[in-house]
């Protein structure tokens, strides 16, 4: 299929619509943990330093998933790597219920990344692929914020029936949930990608710095690595850490509740901007937003400001993520288009793993929530800093 073909694939709207629906139930496994943990870890007796490991552990399995998902797509199509990649998560997803120890759990959140990993990179170069260039991030954003949905359906589960059925039920959702998605996706779902050109050089290094694409590729790597450590921080440790300065457990489910409908705020506001004004402006206004909101994190004790802060910091992280997802694909051409943002999406977990552990191993070594909380802010600024470059010296392809 040419690009122009792809461009125009039948039902676009319908593309969309399933592609946001199959990332609900992936930004619900990535939240789950997060909130289940209050109760999971003294059920398994984990320790922090272990505690941090388990939330990693699906982002270890995403990496190598979201590697070779792109890689795999560029060859055999966008549609079986998708349908492929849901089903594996909601298997491994349901394996979850029955850890009863660490190693275990480890294990199971592990094998569940794989399937995340396949699933994300495909999504977004479907949704570019479908899209006209002006309303690219629009749509791929309209996609992404599936991801938050998906999180605050988590975290309404969590306060609403996880007392009540044991931190179990909500891997059993998130299991169930996406093998029917997969199902449906297997009939209804058009292909927008498959390799016919065998003149197209997919040689991996050749792909990601090949034809001037060695400082984008980087700047993006840096810029996904250090926002993923902020984004999955909040994700895993946000419940704990608002509990431990000395709010009630509901108010955690709520500062995770506002922080991932912030993000679906943040996911259309950012995208609109960037197709308006371009990736250099809405996004370096929101890192440096981002900074204070991390530095009043840090030091807010009020529910109130703690809620207020937690749907600012959703809105700010989330949406410049999904406007980094979306200007992903522009520097790539279509034919190694997966491998690119499968690249990109796999080195950026680096962050999502390291997020969790310095939460846990702050902690472990005795720091308290707003320290835990501040040391993000720095770490923001790094980071908007590598997407102003990459709006200034990144090259487009020229496709695009």
């Amino acid at each position: 299929m040419t690009q122009p073909e792809a461009q125009t694939a039948r039902d676009p709207a319908r593309i969309v619509a399933l592609c946001f629906l199959i990332a609900i139930p992936e930004g619900f496994d990535l939240q789950a943990i997060g909130v289940a943990a209050p109760k999971l870890i003294p059920a398994l007796g984990l320790s922090s330093a272990q505690a941090g490991w388990a939330f990693s552990a699906s982002l270890i399995g995403l990496i190598a998933g979201a590697a070779l998902g792109g890689w795999i797509a560029d060859r055999a199509g966008r549609k079986p790597v998708l349908i492929g990649s849901v089903a594996a998560f909601g298997l491994f997803s349901l394996l979850t219920m029955l850890a009863h120890d660490f190693s275990a759990l480890f294990a199971a959140r592990a094998a569940t990344g794989l399937g995340l990993g396949g699933a994300l990179p495909t999504l977004i170069a479907m949704a570019s692929e479908i899209s006209a260039a002006k309303r690219r991030s629009i749509t791929v954003a309209a996609m992404c914020c599936a991801l938050p949905v998906g999180g605050a359906a988590a975290a309404l589960f969590a306060r609403f029936a996880l007392a009540a059925h044991g931190w179990q039920s909500i891997f059993l959702v998130g299991g169930v949930v996406p093998l029917a998605l997969a199902a449906v996706a297997a009939r209804l779902l058009p292909e927008t990608w498959r390799a016919r050109d065998e003149r197209i050089d997919r040689r991996v290094l050749r792909a990601l710095f090949g034809e001037g694409r060695f400082a984008a590729t980087l700047l993006l790597w840096t810029g996904f690595v250090l926002t993923n450590t902020v984004v999955y921080l909040l994700l895993n440790w946000l419940p704990t850490l608002v509990v431990a300065k000395g709010l009630p457990p509901t108010s955690a489910y709520l500062a995770s509740l506002a922080f991932n409908l912030g993000g679906v705020a943040g996911a259309l506001g950012i995208g609109l901007l960037v197709d308006r004004f371009g990736l250099r402006r809405p996004g370096t206004a929101a890192y440096a937003l981002l900074v204070a909101v991390m530095a009043g994190l840090g030091v807010a004790l009020a529910n109130g400001t703690i809620l207020a802060l937690s749907a600012a910091a959703g809105l700010l992280v989330l949406g410049v993520q999904y406007a980094l997802y979306a200007a992903t694909p522009i520097y790539y051409a279509i034919g190694v288009r997966g491998t690119g943002v499968g690249a990109a999406v796999a080195v950026g977990r680096l962050g999502s793993i390291a997020g969790p552990l310095v939460g846990g191993q702050l902690l472990s070594a005795g720091a308290a929530a707003g320290q835990v909380l501040s040391v993000m802010a720095p770490v923001t600024f790094a980071a908007g800093l590598a997407i102003l470059l990459l709006t200034v010296i990144g090259r487009p392809h020229p496709e695009d």
